[in-house]
């Protein structure tokens, strides 16, 4: 009986799988048409949803709910995945990244695994769910821009908080292959504009430095970063098990003969403990005011450093007796409990109270890459673990 659900569940999964990578839901572009085509698919069953959206009402988050047969209340579980995808080319792809291709049992086309799988295995069985007598009500999550820095769960969990819905667990469908992961570190972004004073390469005391000056700032994160390895908890469960630092992007100047007045870096930190996000920050707030503030002004008063941040992802944090780890340990069979150094949306729920786990269908290692695919034993798996999860909602 089991078999015949999923393979009809698995049928619907790939049809609307082809139709979610088609929307071209790339992070900082509109993903309204996407929502509304997963907004349509819930309510049609008798969900109830609501939209939350960024400033511009350009992106949005859906979240809905399915109380099965009985129309009942109370804290529910969330099934939440996010509807970015990272940029993709045509150049390097065996075939249009945004167009489903089915060969070899996968699924290939950018988001396939990182993470439209996960939502298509959720949409295709959520008329199942709408038929079974739940004691729970099984809720539907997805979000915008999780690739940039999270910039979309906060808004939805903030209106979950003023509308007072509470839920029990989480299910977040990141690529794991379908292992249950109980934690990962942080993810800070930031940005660091230097200002500074242009002039002629030949007098390059009249001028300020914006390069210079940006490179002295990143030599002080490289020393930070050499600190922070020996700030290593003793206990730690990360490999890498510190916290990592690294620059991603350094820009500006005109010309080799110009004194550059504009410099942007670009650089993240990945942080196993809370503290360690606060001693570089403090450290390098304290650097620049002190420092490097203080030397570029004596030539130009109006030269400035600024601190743009794109993100603050804290960690998503182990727990000694999880109930969403141990459900999805007892759903899959599998009782290994990993972690991961990518950053996910986990530790935002967490934060809410609700206990959370990250697990889903397809591998990490192919999340962001050329010909990037879910295989079909993954998707299958997924609507095995889902479908199981019928007895933990059900009388």
């Amino acid at each position: 009986m089991q078999n015949n659900i999923i393979e009809e569940a698995f049928v619907e999964t790939l049809k609307i799988l082809s139709d979610l990578i088609k929307f071209q839901t790339v992070s900082g572009t509109s993903n309204i048409q996407l929502i509304e085509y997963c907004e349509k698919k819930l309510n049609v069953l008798g969900a109830n949803s609501f939209k939350t959206y960024d400033d511009k009402k350009h992106r949005a988050n859906l979240f809905a709910t399915i109380n099965g047969t009985k129309k009942i209340n109370g804290e529910g579980i969330i099934l939440s995945g996010h509807t970015d995808v990272v940029p993709a080319s045509l150049k390097g792809w065996s075939s249009n990244p945004f167009e489903a291709n089915q060969k070899e049992n996968k699924v290939y086309g950018r988001g396939s695994c990182d993470m439209k799988g996960f939502i298509a295995c959720t949409l295709a069985l959520a008329p199942f769910f709408a038929k079974q007598n739940l004691k729970k009500p099984i809720h539907f999550s997805y979000t915008y821009d999780e690739e940039t820095a999270c910039q979309g769960a906060p808004v939805m969990l903030k209106e979950l908080k003023n509308r007072k819905i509470n839920c029990s667990v989480c299910i977040v469908g990141e690529p794991t292959s379908m292992k249950a992961i109980q934690a990962h570190k942080g993810c800070y972004e930031y940005s660091t504009h230097f200002t500074g004073l242009a002039g002629h390469g030949s007098s390059p005391d009249k001028g300020v430095n914006a390069i210079e000056y940006a490179t002295r700032f990143i030599n002080r994160l490289m020393e930070l970063r050499d600190e922070l390895k020996k700030r290593q908890p003793k206990d730690s469960v990360f490999t890498p098990p510190y916290t990592t630092l690294q620059i991603g992007r350094i820009s500006g100047g005109l010309a080799r003969n110009v004194i550059a007045d504009q410099c942007v870096v670009d650089w993240e930190l990945r942080p196993v403990v809370f503290e360690d996000g606060v001693f570089v920050n403090k450290t390098m707030d304290e650097y620049v005011k002190n420092i490097l503030l203080p030397e570029m002004r004596k030539t130009h008063p109006q030269a400035d450093i600024k601190k743009e941040i794109i993100g603050e992802i804290i960690g998503f944090n182990k727990e000694e007796d999880s109930d969403a780890v141990n459900l999805v340990c007892n759903l899959t069979g599998d009782n290994s409990r990993d972690v991961v150094s990518f950053g996910t949306e986990a530790g935002l729920f967490q934060e809410l109270g609700i206990s959370t786990v990250v697990c889903g269908p397809g591998s990490i290692e192919q999340a962001h890459k050329i010909d990037e695919y879910v295989s079909f034993e993954q998707l299958k798996l997924c609507l095995k673990m889902l479908i199981d999860l019928k007895d933990k909602l059900s009388n």
